[in-house]
């Protein structure tokens, strides 16, 4: 125990804790404190777990670390051999139980860090079942797990790289070789511009194409988006068929939900899927599982030449007279009870039979009435996107037609009438505007013979009186009328009222019987419908049971169908291999030496031999290029001393000639200057 306190408090003390304890200081750390220095140590080796504690509920500290400690594979000692107990301590921050952590942990650090690295790429998100039914899920889960191979691939490359590691000359060559290589391409984008320079509006031109190359970019972009939306439609379109024939379905099964028919409907798909699995099913991968025993034997057994296939060949024949040996013998036999027996043997093998094909026949005509109603429901789809609306069925149609003809007759005799009363109406306006001209003409004349005799608005008066006398009397003949009405209304409501009572009498003592009736009725329907809900949720108890049965039995032959269609693909495969086999066993043993030639061993054989002797040759080649890389080595560096020590010649003679122009320059002046 004290080794281990001081290999924790040394390698805390390094890089990079740099925590500065001692052995007293350490042991002398609170609960509080180890888990928090338990925390950093995890953050050190992942960094998403370097949190402070005391952020964070002691639950959601103790499953982090247990989940971390998980994903590096920690077994606790001896000590603490109960996990509950283990967990216990570490949410408690119990000393037995984090010194051994931290003693692992700071034993393999490097290790764990790589470990969780990977951790957090290669650590499988499981997805439920019923998900994986999607398309798109399942789409995006297969393209997860390539991801991870992926990822598993490169990360070992990357390893091997690191293991294997490359020379320092190699580098220093690749790395001269890429300047050389950059110093050829510098020159090279030195000339083009040169030449570029002296066409005119070269800038312009250069801009110009830089567009297009950023066009281009952005054009193949767009091809690559629309592609996508593209796949993206289609795959939501399969997603909206999908579910408009599941919810067509469901409208059909509740249009017809009685409980008789829904029960009826699950007995006879029990039946049928119990039938599938327990025989059909059964039978079929028996047979499959044979076949492909016999196959794996076939592939198994060592190639067979022509003499193998004879001899097997004779080996069935005598199989097959031995049979019909048999036969023979027992057709001489002959009992009458075993053609009772063969007789009800046949018809019973008859009756499967016929089971079988109906059974068939009814999973095929299934098959078609769902891809039936899926053309349906596309055409219909179809239809609603042109016209916009339902497509009408011939029976609707009809209907249609026949309100339409109605509607029309109906509205021509409505036109004609209307046509009528506009004829009368015009006829009636005119005679009274005839009226109203008349009437103003009479009340002229009227008013001029009042003028005249002096008593003007005597006509007006009198109309006036007329008209209030007219209506005190119509008022006078309404009240008595109103009280007559009255007086009468009270008499007739009296006697009314004394039938009702005398009538009323014996229907209220019914009542009361009725009443009392009434309440024992309710109680009784309350009792019946406390019976009808149990036995209602015992019969949905049920149906959930059975709906829960034949899931798992679809489920099931799905299952088997999966496993159906894979010992199918395998079978062809093997067939083909066989097949192959064959060919390469007949072209082997054939005496023609075109044949022979054209064999996959022979072929194999020719480029085997081919290879080698180009790995002979490349491996001298490689001897003769490292015996040769030192002297060589040391002759490019002699010409390259040689090539600095001419130019430095050179320059030293050019040096020489200037000096002496100028030299000679001064004298031919001094010349002058003397004959001056």
């Amino acid at each position: 125990m004290g080794d281990q306190m001081q290999f924790i408090v040394e390698k805390l003390n390094q890089e990079p804790f740099r925590k500065n304890y001692n052995l007293i200081s350490f042991d002398s750390l609170e609960s509080l404190q180890l888990l928090q220095l338990l925390s950093d140590v995890l953050g050190e080796i992942d960094p998403k777990h370097a949190v402070d504690i005391r952020e964070e509920l002691p639950e959601q500290t103790a499953k982090r670390m247990l989940n971390l400690l998980g994903i590096l594979k920690y077994k606790p000692p001896g000590t603490v051999s109960d996990l509950s107990a283990f967990r216990q301590g570490l949410v408690t921050g119990s000393k037995p139980v984090i010194h051994p952590v931290l003693h692992w942990l700071l034993q393999r650090t490097n290790e764990l860090k790589k470990r969780a690295y990977l951790a957090r790429f290669l650590v499988k998100l499981e997805v439920p079942a019923e998900f994986l039914q999607d398309d798109t899920v399942a789409e995006f889960n297969k393209q997860y797990e390539e991801l991870m191979e992926a990822f598993k691939n490169l990360h070992k490359e990357h390893e091997q790289l690191k293991i294997s590691g490359l020379s320092t000359a190699e580098i220093r060559r690749d790395i001269s070789a890429m300047e050389e290589e950059k110093d050829q391409l510098a020159k090279r984008v030195e000339r083009l511009k040169k030449r570029v320079e002296t066409v005119q509006n070269h800038q312009r031109m250069l801009e110009i194409a830089r567009q297009l190359r950023l066009e281009k970019e952005r054009e193949e972009s767009l091809a690559q988006q629309k592609q996508e939306q593209k796949s993206q439609l289609f795959h939501a379109e399969q997603r909206l068929q999908r579910a408009q024939v599941q919810l067509k379905e469901m409208q059909h099964v509740v249009a017809d939900s009685k409980p008789e028919s829904l029960m009826k409907k699950l007995e006879e798909e029990i039946n049928f899927n119990s039938y599938l699995v327990t025989e059909k099913i059964p039978r079929e991968m028996e047979s499959k599982k044979t076949s492909v025993y016999f196959l794996k034997k076939v592939v198994a057994e060592p190639a067979m030449t022509q003499a193998d296939l004879t001899a097997l060949e004779s080996e069935i024949n005598e199989v097959n007279a031995q049979m019909n040996q048999l036969i023979e013998k027992r057709m001489m036999k002959y009992e009458p009870t075993d053609s009772k027996f063969s007789m009800y043997r046949q018809q019973a093998s008859i009756i499967s039979r016929k089971k079988e094909a109906k059974a068939e026949e009814l999973q095929a005509a299934k098959e078609e009435m769902s891809s039936l109603e899926r053309q349906m429901e596309q055409k219909s789809s179809q239809a609603h996107e042109l016209e916009g609306s339902e497509v009408l069925t011939e029976e609707e149609f009809k209907q249609y037609v026949n309100k339409l003809r109605s509607k029309n007759t109906f509205y021509k005799k409505k036109r004609l009438e209307i046509a009528e009363i506009t004829a009368e109406y015009g006829i009636l306006q005119r005679t009274e505007e005839l009226l109203r001209q008349r009437h103003e003409a009479l009340q002229q004349q009227l008013q001029a013979i009042e003028e005249k005799k002096g008593i003007s608005g005597y006509s007006y008066t009198q109309e006036e009186l007329e008209r209030v006398s007219a209506v005190k009397s119509e008022m006078d003949e309404v009240k008595g009328q109103t009280l007559d009405n009255m007086s009468e209304m009270v008499k007739k409501l009296n006697a009314m009222v004394a039938e009702k009572k005398a009538s009323l009498a014996p229907i209220i003592k019914e009542l009361r019987q009725l009443r009392q009736n009434c309440q024992e009725l309710t109680q009784e329907c309350d009792e019946k419908k406390i019976q009808y809900d149990s036995c209602a949720a015992g019969l949905e108890t049920n149906r959930s049971a059975l709906e829960q049965e034949v899931k798992g039995l679809l489920e099931e032959c799905a299952q088997e169908e999966s496993n159906y269609h894979y010992i199918n693909c395998m079978k062809r495969t093997l067939e083909v291999q066989l097949q192959r086999a064959k060919e390469e066993v007949k072209a082997y043993v054939s005496p023609d030496p075109q044949e022979r030639r054209r064999a996959v061993r022979e072929q194999y054989t020719r480029i085997i031999l081919e290879q080698e002797n180009l790995g002979k040759k490349l491996r001298e080649k490689q001897k003769v290029v490292r015996e040769s890389h030192g002297p060589n080595m040391k002759q490019m560096k002699m010409w390259q001393d040689f090539e600095q020590l001419m130019e430095c010649k050179k320059e030293c003679f050019l040096k020489q000639q200037n000096q002496a122009a100028i030299g000679q320059v001064i004298q031919e002046g001094g010349k002058d200057r003397l004959v001056l």
